[in-house]
């Protein structure tokens, strides 16, 4: 079978397009024919040997997938040949940048039927990062508050929309570049960052700020002052230290993408009800993803990518 692997961390050099053996399930185990799998900016990290996730070398990329169960390891019981799935699969292991991936079958769910297989792979890991960001760690509850910086990117639109349907208000920052956007998800106010003082557009304190966004960690620390005595600030830029305010009880919380199988399955029902929109911005072929791998390499990459097996 066809994967892009690398045998070696460093540049995105090291990507190559190669036949490799294809890959036999073991207990709890199942194949799948990938459909596609999804870029993250974790794949760049890992690759390259800056996120320090112990994988095996060589090592096949791409931890978001979906695709068609091929062949069952021994007591799989709740999947059959045929299912259409996503999943959200172990970093540590070799994941769906190839035509066939083996996944614990407790990482997959069934897909869902209302947007095409491929595209749902631009899902798993960025919903969940969104959803467990605010109500996990966060504790964001009905008719609370909730500041999200950097809100134009894939996690933060998942954000407001998950928050708006929680009875939550909405204040965002973005760029006038994603302005539009993130008014579309649901936002209730949307602070133009680029244009002034954050806490001075805002009309009172916030339960939670969740930050999306590499800003500078003076910054960063100066907006804790938004969040109210007994608040959260929830941020998924860990390379910074997130800051809290013990004085005023205000929590501090880096938040690290977890596997959670029912939580994927109820974000797959929102889809298929209306209530979500899945972002795909670009769809390239397995071959081309080395080039995408320099892409992020030189800068962030906009939107959500999917890899077409």
């Amino acid at each position: 079978m066809k994967a892009v692997q690398f045998h070696e961390v460093g540049g995105p050099e090291v990507l190559r397009y190669d036949d490799v053996e294809q890959p036999v399930p073991g207990s709890g185990e199942v194949r799948l024919r990938v459909a596609a799998s999804a870029y993250n900016a974790a794949d760049n990290g890992m690759r390259a040997g800056f996120l320090p996730i112990p994988i095996a070398l060589p090592h096949i990329p791409g931890y978001d997938v979906s695709g068609t169960v091929d062949a069952l390891g021994a007591d799989v019981t709740d999947l059959r040949v045929g299912d259409t799935v996503i999943g959200f699969l172990p970093m540590e292991r070799d994941g769906g940048a190839a035509e066939y991936v083996v996944a614990p079958a407790a990482a997959l769910v069934h897909a869902p039927t209302s947007i095409p297989l491929a595209d749902a792979a631009a899902l798993p890991s960025v919903a969940l990062t969104a959803w467990q960001a605010l109500f996990d760690d966060g504790g964001l509850t009905a008719g609370q508050r909730v500041l999200i910086v950097g809100a134009g990117g894939v996690v933060g639109k998942y954000a407001i929309q998950f928050a708006k349907r929680a009875g939550v208000q909405v204040i965002a920052t973005a760029s006038p570049r994603s302005a539009e956007a993130v008014r579309g998800a649901g936002a209730d106010q949307v602070i133009d960052h680029t244009q002034g003082d954050v806490l001075a557009a805002l009309d009172g304190q916030v339960d939670v700020l969740l930050n999306l966004a590499p800003i500078e960690p003076e910054e960063f620390a100066a907006d804790v002052a938004a969040v109210r005595d007994g608040g959260a600030v929830v941020s998924t830029t860990a390379f910074m230290a997130t800051p809290g305010d013990e004085s005023r009880g205000v929590r501090a919380v880096t938040v690290f993408v977890r596997a959670n199988r029912q939580r994927l399955a109820e974000i797959v029902a929102l889809v298929d009800q209306g209530a979500l929109t899945v972002e795909v911005t670009r769809r390239i072929p397995l071959a081309e993803l080395p080039t995408l791998h320099a892409e992020g390499a030189a800068g962030r990459i906009a939107g959500k990518v999917v890899v077409l097996a």
